[in-house]
């Protein structure tokens, strides 16, 4: 059974625009529209087998992307960072300066 990496529709968003119009679209249509493999063959014209291919390269591709460049990742770590600095922040008595930026960072790492 081919089984979806969830993980994958979080890189498509990182990473979707270095694949090609007709990959991004097959990926698209898995990930965020969730069509079957056997829909999306019979939708851009090929066998169910081509689109299991094209979205298992395309997977392959957005992995390699994450592993030498790291964008994923690095965001997962500064959103963590920005929700610990404002629960800290809620439970001291900060400067609304202090607080007003902190706010600022996390409403600017959330997708």
């Amino acid at each position: 059974m081919f089984e979806k990496n969830l993980n994958i529709g979080y890189l498509l968003d990182f990473y979707g625009e270095l694949l090609s119009e007709r990959k991004r679209s097959v990926m698209d249509m898995y990930y965020n529209e969730d069509l079957s493999l056997a829909e999306i063959a019979s939708e851009i014209g090929i066998s169910r087998q081509g689109a299991r291919d094209i979205i298992k390269k395309c997977e392959e591709e957005l992995l390699f992307y994450e592993e030498k460049l790291g964008l994923a990742k690095k965001l997962k770590s500064v959103e963590t960072c920005a929700s610990e600095l404002s629960d800290i922040a809620s439970r001291h008595s900060l400067p609304d300066e202090v607080k007003d930026k902190i706010s600022e960072l996390l409403s600017n790492v959330k997708l």
